[in-house]
């Protein structure tokens, strides 16, 4: 029992001691408070730019590999093209080109402070797969240090497609 009892009271000479020092300093004037105060949101602030989370949507298609970053409520933050980064049209679509649009892409998140990605593939419509050029550009972005949360496939799929030729009892030949 009076170990206890020495515990409280050293906790309650520790909050007097913290209370002596707050009346000290507000007996001081409040600058330094402010001071105190406006130096801790400006870590705060710093603090919250380097860690961002942004979702990377990469379109892939036969012609072009279009890439575009976001924030997670969908502000567009940078975007890039194959075509934006070759003059050629036949390789627009290539893995190569794609990397250097993602690097591009890459230099303007992190100028932004964007660390995390979730990133969000989408092929043609009915594809088999989205292609070569999407695996390209995630492999640069990883190796440029932006760590990849989520990789999501949401390439649409046909249903039904359009009218067969040759009416309801098909064609007659």
């Amino acid at each position: 029992m009076p170990e206890e009892k020495t515990q409280i009271e050293e906790i309650e000479e520790e909050l007097a001691k913290k209370k002596a020092k707050e009346k000290q300093a507000k007996s001081e004037g409040r600058e330094n408070d402010e001071e105190d105060k406006s130096e801790e949101k400006t870590e705060k602030k710093k603090a919250a730019k380097k860690e961002r989370t942004g979702v990377l949507y990469i379109k892939t298609t036969q012609n072009n590999t279009i890439l575009s970053i976001t924030d997670l409520v969908g502000n567009t933050i940078a975007r890039s093209s194959g075509g934006q980064s070759t003059k050629q049209s036949r390789l627009k679509s290539s893995p190569t080109v794609a990397m250097f649009a993602a690097k591009k892409l890459g230099e303007e998140a992190k100028e932004r402070g964007i660390v995390n990605l979730y990133v969000r593939i989408k092929g043609a419509t009915g594809a088999i797969s989205t292609g070569s050029a999407s695996h390209a550009i995630i492999k640069s972005l990883s190796r440029d240090g932006f760590k990849i949360i989520s990789i999501m496939e949401i390439t649409k799929q046909p249903r039904g497609g359009p009218k067969v030729k040759g009416g309801r009892r098909g064609r007659r030949v």
